[in-house]
């Protein structure tokens, strides 16, 4: 009973933090609204041949966010990684459904790590690609969500959860709306999942997947001032290596935190409401 009472008062404590979190994505600053005036304007100089690829890109991410498939990541390393945090035997390898018996502790740590190493590739990529100046982001554009959508698989996997399931597509979606939204949205998205662990996702797919659009105009929105400034090559080697990084830090931010939550809860709920023998 010890034990359960100190597991209990552990997950508390993880949804303080995860509270915290929350409270604070609440705080939206007025020039993070002025940064998304210049796309508006700058579209309209953007080369026809720009946006075709970006939305030929854009129907691919919404196919495997519709089918799965080509965007899953080989989840081998992420199950390594945990096996490595939790000290098994390298030989025999965690498998993913005996993740959610791992601690919570673990996972977090594995999180961390993810974090830090898909930061230093955003800055690195976007560094690379503020080289081109404007005619760069038709490279950019697609390359950063790929990584959004990379790094939340990863997320997915270090809590235990399949992102090749329909319901964690959707729970994707919900991830990227969520870090690129205003408050009165994030409270909305907030709200949503607040019982995702308990939902039958299936019946409400086809309305949740309608949102990809919304999420790809806000996405495009965050690079207003990206285009701006590359076209001085200097300044947008700087730029795209900061913004590219922000991008990525606050999408692997909302995934940690949000399948925390998740994992927590249930944990939670498997402790107060034991299977019955």
């Amino acid at each position: 009973m010890a034990v359960k009472r100190d597991e209990k008062k552990l997950l508390e404590n993880e949804l303080q933090i995860i509270a915290k979190w929350e409270d604070d994505q609440n705080k939206i600053w007025f020039w993070e609204k002025i940064f998304r005036l210049p796309f508006t304007l700058l579209d309209k100089i953007t080369p026809h041949q720009v946006h075709q690829y970006v939305g030929k890109f854009l129907d691919e991410v919404g196919s495997y966010i519709q089918y799965g498939g080509k965007y899953l990541i080989h989840e081998a390393h992420i199950l390594q990684q945990l096996t490595q945090k939790a000290k098994l035997p390298p030989h025999e390898p965690l498998l993913l459904s005996e993740v959610k018996h791992l601690s919570i502790q673990i996972m977090n740590e594995v999180a961390e790590d993810l974090i830090t190493t898909r930061k230093g590739v955003a800055t690195l990529q976007g560094a690379t690609t503020g080289v081109g100046g404007l005619f760069s982001l038709a490279i950019d554009i697609p390359m950063i969500l790929g990584l959004s959508l990379k790094v939340l698989q990863e997320m997915a996997l270090t809590y235990g959860y399949n992102p090749n399931e329909k319901k964690e597509r959707v729970f994707i979606v919900k991830c990227l709306q969520f870090s690129s939204a205003d408050i009165v949205g994030k409270k909305s998205i907030l709200k949503d999942l607040s019982h995702y662990h308990k939902k039958d996702v299936d019946r409400e797919t086809l309305s949740q997947i309608e949102g990809w659009r919304e999420v790809m105009g806000s996405y495009r929105d965050h690079y207003g001032w990206k285009k701006l400034f590359q076209l001085v090559p200097i300044l947008g080697i700087i730029l795209g290596a900061l913004i590219n990084r922000s991008i990525i830090e606050e999408v692997a931010e909302t995934g940690h935190m949000l399948y925390r939550k998740r994992r927590v809860l249930e944990k939670l709920e498997a402790l107060y409401h034991p299977p019955s023998k």
